[in-house]
Parts: structure tokens; C-alpha cells; sequence
């Protein structure tokens, strides 16, 4: 444990914006594999839902600063390709 004040708070303060960084970035992975469930049962309509919702939080991850701006947008492009390819099968 740092002994100046000022290092005792950046200690504290980054733990807690580990914490919240790691919750997001849950959900963010979560929203993903929803998404991915949704298009193993080829349900369109689950499909597309998920698909909205996950690229939401990859939009919003980005400008919390969680992943880069090009990593979101492969990942968007990605998704919205399996996506495409699924809905214009069934």
C-alpha cells in the first residue's frame, strides 16, 4: 500500500474504474454471444434484436475507451455480415 495521499487515491480510484471497466466489458461480450446463440437457432427476428443491442454496446464501449475504434467496428462488420448471410438463407 503507497504512504503519499495522492497515491492511495489513484489506488483507490483505479480499482474502482477496473471494476466498472471489467462489468462493461462483460456485458459487452455477453451482448455478443446473445447474439451469436440468437443466430445458431436461426431465429431472424431474435437474430435482429440482438444484433441492435450488441452493436450498442460495442458503439458505447468505444467511447468509454473500453476496446479501439477499429476492433468495434471489425467486430460490427462481422456480426452484420453472419447476419446477412443467415437472414437472406431463411
Amino acid at each position: 500500500m503507497p504512504n503519499i495521499k495522492s497515491a492511495v487515491k489513484r489506488v483507490k480510484t483505479s480499482e474502482k474504474r477496473r471494476l466498472r471497466n471489467a462489468s462493461q466489458k462483460s456485458a459487452l461480450r455477453t451482448a455478443v454471444k446473445s447474439f451469436e446463440t440468437a443466430a445458431a437457432g436461426q431465429n431472424v427476428e431474435t437474430m435482429k434484436e440482438t444484433l441492435i443491442v450488441a452493436t450498442k454496446k460495442l458503439d458505447k464501449a468505444v467511447t468509454k475507451g473500453l476496446i479501439h475504434k477499429n476492433a468495434a467496428a471489425r467486430k460490427k462488420s462481422r456480426l452484420a455480415k453472419q447476419f446477412n448471410a443467415l437472414s437472406s438463407q431463411a
